[in-house]
This record gives C-alpha cells, sequence and structure tokens, in this order.
C-alpha cells in the first residue's frame, strides 16, 4: 500500500529514475541478497516502505514473526545505505512505537517513557530499533537517515484479508459482506470506545516526498530549536476518532440499514494514539485528505479491484 502510492507520487512530481523490488523478487530478510542488491544498482536515495504489517489480531498471535522479520529487514536496508554511502534514507515507523498509555498528544520525545501495548510489542520493538539505528548512524557516521512516524494508514491497495487486516479495510470488509448480503448486523471487536488517528496513504506518500526533499541543515534547525538530536518525526492529521464513530460513520457512507454489535470479548488495543504533529507544521507540512473523503475513495477503490483481493 504504502509503497505503491509514493512511486505514484514520485513519478507525478517528475522523478523518472525510480528503482523498485517486490517482495518475490528480493527477500529483505536475507542479508547477503540485500547487499547484492545495493552492489549490483545505483541510486542516491532510500525509502523504506517494506515492513511486515497486519492488525491487532496477527499481531498478538504473531511476535516473533513480525520482531524477526522487522528487525532483518530494516537492519539490512540501513546498513547497507551507510555502506553504499547514499545521500539520504527514509525510515518509516509508525505510531505504536509509544507507551500503551502515552500523554496525549503524543510528542516525540515520549518514545521509551513507558510500557508498551502487548498486543503488538513485537512490531513495536522492531520499529524502535530502525529509528535508533537510523540516530545512532547519523550521529557515529554523519549519515542523512530521517524517520518518520506515520499514524494509522489506510487507502488503496490496503491489506482486506478478514483475519489479519487493521481496522478500517476490515470495516470496509464487514460492511460491503453485509450489504451485499443482506445480512442485518456487523459485529465491531471490542467496545467501541478507542481513539484513534487515521491518514489516508497518499498524505503520507506527500510527506515522504516533503521531507525527501526538504535540506539537512534546515532540519538540523528544527531540530535544534526543538531541543532534538535526531531526524525524527510525527505524520499525521491531528484529529482522531472512536472506533465506535468510526463504525458509524462507515454504515452512513456505505448506506447499511442493520445493527452494529460490539464484541466486547475482543480486544480494544491501546486507548488512544493521537500524535502531536506541531513539528511537521513547524517545518510547513500538513495532511490533506479528510477521513470521510478518504475513506469513500477507498471503498470506491476496494469496489473497481475487489475480483483481485482476497476477502
Amino acid at each position: 500500500m504504502v509503497g505503491s502510492s509514493i512511486f505514484k507520487k514520485l513519478r507525478k512530481n517528475g522523478y523518472k529514475n525510480i528503482l523498485t523490488v517486490s517482495k518475490k523478487d528480493l527477500d529483505l530478510t536475507d542479508q547477503k541478497k540485500v547487499k547484492d542488491f545495493f552492489s549490483d544498482n545505483d541510486f542516491s536515495h532510500l525509502i523504506i516502505a517494506a515492513a511486515k504489517v497486519g492488525g491487532i489480531s496477527a499481531n498478538d498471535n504473531f511476535k516473533a514473526d513480525f520482531l524477526y522479520e522487522n528487525l532483518m529487514i530494516e537492519s539490512n536496508l540501513i546498513h547497507q545505505s551507510f555502506k553504499k554511502g547514499i545521500e539520504s534514507l527514509i525510515f518509516l515507523g509508525s505510531s505504536c512505537i509509544y507507551p500503551r498509555l502515552s500523554e496525549q498528544p503524543i510528542n516525540e520525545d515520549y518514545l521509551l517513557s513507558g510500557k508498551l501495548e502487548k498486543t503488538n510489542e513485537g512490531y513495536s520493538l522492531a520499529k524502535i530499533s530502525g529509528i535508533k539505528l537510523c540516530e545512532t548512524y547519523n550521529k557515529q557516521y554523519g549519515t542523512d537517515f530521517r524517520c518518520l512516524m506515520p499514524t494509522n494508514l489506510y487507502g488503496p491497495n490496503d491489506n482486506f484479508d478478514p483475519k489479519n487486516s487493521h481496522v478500517i479495510p476490515s470495516l470496509i470488509n464487514k460492511f460491503h459482506q453485509a450489504k451485499k448480503n443482506n445480512f442485518s448486523e456487523v459485529e465491531i471487536w471490542g467496545t467501541g470506545s478507542p481513539m484513534r488517528e487515521f491518514m489516508h496513504v497518499d498524505d503520507l506518500a506527500d510527506a515522504c516526498l516533503f521531507f525527501m526533499e526538504k535540506d539537512k541543515n534546515q532540519l538540523n534547525r528544527l531540530c535544534v530549536e526543538f531541543g532534538r538530536q535526531n531526524f525524527f518525526f510525527n505524520v499525521g492529521t491531528g484529529k482522531d476518532i472512536s472506533i465506535k464513530d468510526l463504525a458509524f460513520l462507515m454504515k452512513d457512507i456505505f448506506s447499511f440499514k442493520g445493527e452494529i454489535i460490539f464484541n466486547k470479548s475482543m480486544p480494544d488495543g491501546t486507548p488512544q494514539k493521537l500524535l502531536d504533529v506541531s513539528l511537521m507544521k513547524t517545518l510547513g507540512w500538513s495532511s490533506k485528505i479528510s477521513l470521510k473523503q478518504g475513506l469513500i475513495d477507498t471503498y470506491s477503490w476496494y469496489e473497481n479491484n475487489l475480483e483481485n483481493l482476497r476477502v
């Protein structure tokens, strides 16, 4: 989802020499294969969109897989970027790096200030390690490795698998199936009380290009102004919504006439995750796509590509 959106944004903005590689063509957890790829190809900038991702169920049930695969992917790519001497790198993390009961909105300084949410601990620890890899390479070797921490993402090319998807693609699939089959209700996991911030993936792609093109000295000045020593920025909308309100918003978008049932026996996850995006706004970037419009556009894409999706 993220990689395809970034690719589309780069092409739209005139970039022509874009090198991509699919999962089936390069195993990013294989150190030798990644090293050979860097040796065999010439490029100056790298955006790391690759990661093993999933919803609350997948994160909770496959912690070892999420920790191992993400550690290997980021370690191989970041180290080989240093060895190759590329001009700049963007590492994409996640808002789940922050403590489960973090003060809201979540400032970048809150990293490692408390206990993580247990259900996605493996993924979170891997992403924190990626941030620290970038930070330490910058300090020790003077590299230009930049870290962006996006909030919860959704959009075209998302994972709509009923068992392993995130909340928005899961709900899109549920409401579509309910409307198609005239179901009387849609079940939502948890109480509906958790607050979540959602951002369309095309907004993240826009942020990646914005930060990639930013002058290193300008970023340095901003970090000094905010008392920071690394290029580490939250990327979000600055607005959140409860899962309950999200469900009813989607019910309205789908014109679903049935009931919404909350299965309170299932986990809620972190109570609230709202990012403090003041650093990002000070630098001059802010999100543009509203949640409602983003959901409408994503559902339209879903309908047009339904035959190729795992649902």
